[in-house]
């Protein structure tokens, strides 16, 4: 990686499969770091869920894998977690997400492990919390999602919870843990000892609420689903076009406005239950039954070209293939190749921030083969020779 990086030096030991825990080690790899994933010998779950598969990885393990070396052992054979241990003792940042209890019982804990190097920042990533009377239940995205309250306000008003479209916690339960990390090694400058951070996908969610969680804490009320919608304004949703999708959020009196002029349905502004966005709100099915079918009639860029040379909100939705031929999005470095040495150019996400004293793409790796750098790492870190050959 790049010694302009800020982590550059900085040693992680990964513990970590499935998506929060590697999300959050890759970007630690993005910025520099030194980021060392241990699989067993089965390898990470990620590799083998498909397909789609691209050379025998699966789709999800290629989004959160770049900017990685890979070595295998065995926790379960006495002499690879004597080189766990010692690889532990010569690391910075440790990140594990195995239920709780799991890496104790290997001798991997934060007790054992912080008293052979105080420096060392341990990282645990969890489904529903590391204590607690949840803490031993599996979880992932979906389940978290629904017992964490998201789906109950996720999904079409009068219709069925539905999960969101990415494993959307997971990743966030990475971001937290790349930013606790961040923060306990800008802490170990001043006071040179390393924590213990905790977090979940479960804590994630939850602290993710935001308005709808105040909404309940402070009033009382509990939130149901809008879909596309808003409780509180109208227009604000998805609409149809005659050949695909357009959402509009028009609340304002003035957007409003602007928003009939465009549809040549100004004589609504004067209308009963157009008038106000009270009325509006007041009698939202009816107005979304006329606009609906205003809606149907135009094209979706010509309409979108005219709604936002007048001032309205709105947007196409788009698909993936669109969202990766859009000139913002390209414009803004959100897509990368990768080389590697057995698949060749790899495409891959670029940065969502960008640094004007580095550039945080720069010398991205692609996701490794599974054992690919057994032996350089165990050489490196540790001066003992191992095969070098990956173990698929």
């Amino acid at each position: 990686m790049s010694a302009d990086k800020p982590f550059a030096g900085i040693r992680v030991l990964d513990f970590t499969r499935i998506y929060a825990g590697p999300y959050c080690t890759m970007l630690l790899g993005d910025h520099g770091a030194d980021v060392v994933k241990v699989e067993m010998p089965e390898g990470d779950p990620l590799r083998h869920q498909g397909p789609p598969f691209h050379h025998g990885d699966g789709m999800s393990f290629l989004a959160a894998n770049r900017n990685k070396r890979s070595i295998v052992l065995d926790l379960k054979r006495e002499d690879d977690r004597r080189r766990a241990l010692e690889l532990a003792a010569r690391a910075d940042v440790l990140v594990e997400n195995y239920r709780p209890g799991v890496m104790e019982r290997f001798g991997l804990g934060y007790e054992a492990l912080s008293a052979a190097n105080p420096r060392l920042i341990y990282a645990s990533l969890s489904g529903m919390g590391a204590d607690g009377p949840f803490s031993e239940k599996g979880a992932f995205d979906l389940t978290v999602q629904a017992e964490g309250g998201f789906m109950s306000i996720t999904g079409e008003r009068g219709g069925r919870p539905i999960k969101l479209g990415t494993s959307v916690f997971d990743l966030l339960c990475g971001v937290n843990a790349f930013g606790a990390i961040a923060v306990a090694l800008y802490g170990r400058q001043a006071g040179g000892a390393g924590q213990r951070i905790e977090t979940s996908l479960l804590e994630s969610e939850v602290a993710f609420l935001a308005d709808a969680a105040m909404e309940y804490l402070v009033s009382g009320h509990v939130r149901g689903r809008w879909g596309s919608e808003h409780s509180q304004i109208v227009p604000y949703k998805v609409f149809d076009t005659a050949d695909g999708m357009v959402v509009i959020g028009a609340g304002y009196e003035s957007v409003f406005r602007a928003f009939m002029k465009v549809i040549g349905r100004e004589d609504l502004l004067e209308a009963p239950r157009f008038r106000t966005l009270a009325e509006r709100v007041e009698n939202r099915d009816a107005v979304y039954e006329v606009l609906d079918a205003e809606v149907r009639r135009h094209v979706t860029a010509d309409l979108v070209e005219r709604l936002e040379r007048a001032g309205v909100p709105c947007a196409p939705v788009n698909d993936m293939r669109q969202v990766f031929e859009h000139p913002q999005v390209l414009h803004r470095g959100m897509l990368k190749y990768v080389e590697h040495p057995a698949y060749g150019r790899l495409p891959t996400l670029g940065p969502a921030v960008k640094y004007s004293g580095f550039d945080v793409a720069g010398g991205w790796r692609a996701p490794p083969l599974m054992g690919e750098h057994t032996g350089q790492v165990l050489d490196e870190w540790l001066g003992e020779a191992a095969p070098a050959q990956p173990r698929r």
